[in-house]
């Protein structure tokens, strides 16, 4: 029992166990349910780095503080893997990667009506507005703007929903949400608008 960390009851000790993808002495790779926050927010809800320090701390037998950095996040509606650095190092070596794109990132959406074309890559602007935590979608330079990019494909439909598989080429705030031809074409499960949430 760590005197620095809650009790994981043994339920929940159990579902975390099975969601761990992978781990060795440097990285943790966990697999996010859509509702979850990766890392504390306004709603100081316990995001999934501190479930995890309490988790590794009942597990190890750890009496101290454990370190269980981010290097990146997922959205609270968003499902998927998640890497977390177990060293300082590895924070350090992860978040290299992901600044020089190093890393792969594939997402996955169903979508409630099919896009114009089955496949594109798609190039505009976004402006991101803190106060409203919003990203807003422009196709032409602006003040404050980012570019923004990413390809889309169509990979499987139904007779309700269509699946597109999406790799940013930007890792800009909702990018995807955010982005044409998904800003008009709302995600199953992925909240107001938009294809889905994308990296932050």
């Amino acid at each position: 029992m760590s005197a620095v960390y809650r009790n994981i009851a043994e339920e929940e000790f159990a579902d975390i166990s099975g969601r761990i993808l992978y781990e060795d002495n440097h990285l943790l790779v966990f697999n996010k349910r859509a509702g979850e926050i990766v890392q504390g927010d306004k709603t100081e809800d316990e995001p999934l780095s501190e479930t995890l320090k309490a988790f590794v701390a009942a597990r190890d037998g750890k009496p101290g503080r454990v370190f269980m950095g981010v290097p990146h996040r997922l959205d609270r509606p968003v499902s998927g893997i998640v890497i977390f650095a177990k060293t300082s190092k590895a924070l350090e070596r992860l978040n290299e990667a992901f600044r020089e794109g190093e890393v792969h990132k594939t997402y996955w959406a169903l979508v409630c009506e099919e896009p114009a074309r089955k496949e594109a890559e798609l190039k505009d602007y976004l402006v991101r507005n803190e106060k409203q935590n919003k990203s807003y979608l422009y196709s032409y330079p602006k003040a404050g703007a980012k570019e923004a990019r990413l390809i889309y494909k169509q990979i499987a439909a139904t007779k309700r929903y269509f699946l597109l598989e999406v790799t940013l080429l930007t890792g800009r705030h909702h990018q995807i949400r955010a982005h044409a031809p998904c800003k008009e074409n709302p995600i199953r499960g992925g909240g107001a608008g938009g294809l889905g949430a994308a990296e932050e």
